[in-house]
């Protein structure tokens, strides 16, 4: 699928784990960021979730450029996303 994916989890977040296995089964790559490993993306997570350190927060990059931020979304979503 065109455009990137970027997910912004922790180690012990099962619902960043649920999606990491949904996109690998369906082949979507994606770069994963550890918030508590990386203050600057502890730091976005935040600006976008109202001051919250929420994950799964996703940035997705569609090929036509257009951006979407989602917290915890669906693999649907993410798709959906890609497609711009």
């Amino acid at each position: 699928m065109p455009g990137t994916v970027t997910m912004y989890s922790t180690t012990w977040c099962g619902y960043c784990r649920r999606l990491k296995g949904q996109l690998d089964r369906e082949g979507i790559a994606y770069e994963e960021i550890n918030i508590e490993q990386d203050p600057a993306s502890a730091e976005f997570v935040e600006k976008v979730n109202d001051g919250n350190q929420v994950v799964p927060t996703v940035l997705v990059k569609a090929e036509t450029g257009t951006e979407a931020v989602m917290t915890n979304p669906s693999l649907a979503q993410v798709k959906l996303a890609l497609q711009g």
